[in-house]
């Protein structure tokens, strides 16, 4: 991928990665700053706010590697579509490139799907002005309503290019804690691609057809029925953790979507497992390169109450057993 600086605000400098060669400048630009459609690189270019090598792009301009590119975002106010609310936010880390929160369990990240208020985007609009001029409101990867744990935000325009260019390139390290149905034998390795499920639509699966995925699971600790793991994401496909690990036999312990098919367990832990209201999935650690500077920098969270509840149950049944049989 290209390198990128920022020598203003508000403009976007790239370097044409050099296996684009005779590719259209549009494909190039889409494939470069995912964060905004094709059809508004297209318009951007129409209204000279992209220049190749100084000069004024060209509608079908095609590139050909090395070419200095720059762009003069034009960009339409979040607010047009999203109203900023004051919802209270957890910031675990903010300077004026990044802020990273810790989302609880509940919220939804992005307005969508019968969810147009009460969002983290609607928190952020209220929370910084300077985020209405940022795409999306400077979100570049989510969690799903259910899954809590850390996320990072961008407060500028290059360090939201900066942010997706290495979730593209999969340097951003994230791991989460997630408890599985089932004792997992050892730790290992999924590479299937997820996409969406044939059939039913809202959900996604492991199919020929869908987008690489990549996850690494480490075991944590065993109980009985469930086993704690550690997940590390390669790639950031929807609900892909929830995915994989159903696909091998060991859905998330709560987990309404992906579930699997009911296996005898104790009374007591059973009870436990119906008990907890969502997906056992957090999202504990996340790294990446700061987009102004560069230096690695890295932020862990605390597992949230209900999954400390949840393990404490667990490891109190797994205590009694072990005294019982000695």
């Amino acid at each position: 991928m290209s390198a990128l600086t920022a020598q203003a605000e508000s403009v976007i400098d790239l370097i044409a990665p050099q296996n684009c060669i005779g590719i259209r400048l549009d494909l190039v630009l889409a494939q470069l700053l995912p964060q905004w459609s094709r059809s508004r690189l297209q318009s951007w270019i129409l209204e000279k706010r992209v220049h190749v090598d100084g000069k004024a792009a060209i509608p079908k301009q095609k590139i050909w590697g090395n070419e200095k590119i720059s762009i003069r975002p034009h960009i339409v106010p979040v607010n047009t579509a999203h109203a900023a609310e004051a919802i209270s936010l957890k910031i675990i880390y903010e300077d004026n490139q990044l802020l990273v929160i810790n989302k609880p369990a509940g919220i939804v990240v992005h307005p969508g799907n019968g969810n147009w208020q009460g969002t983290l985007l609607n928190a952020l609009l209220h929370y910084r002005k300077q985020l209405n001029e940022i795409p999306r409101a400077g979100i570049v990867h989510r969690l799903d309503k259910d899954t809590s744990g850390l996320l990072v935000v961008a407060k500028t325009i290059e360090a939201q290019t900066s942010l997706v260019r290495q979730l593209q390139q999969h340097t951003v390290k994230r791991d989460y804690f997630a408890i599985v149905l089932g004792e997992v034998k050892q730790s290992g390795y999924i590479d299937a691609p997820v996409g969406r499920h044939p059939v039913q639509r809202t959900k996604m699966a492991v199919t020929i057809h869908g987008k690489p995925a990549r996850t690494n699971y480490q075991i944590l600790e065993h109980f009985e029925g469930c086993t704690l793991l550690c997940c590390s994401l390669e790639t950031g496909r929807t609900h892909q953790i929830r995915v994989h690990m159903h696909s091998i036999g060991h859905p998330l312990v709560g987990d309404p979507v992906y579930t699997g098919k009911p296996k005898k367990l104790p009374v007591e832990i059973a009870r436990l497992i119906m008990q907890f209201p969502r997906q056992a999935l957090h999202a504990q650690q996340l790294a990446l390169a700061h987009p102004q500077h560069g230096e690695i920098m890295k932020w862990d969270s605390a597992l949230p109450e209900d999954i400390n509840i949840l393990l404490q149950g667990l490891r109190q049944y797994r205590a009694v057993s072990s005294v019982s049989l000695s």
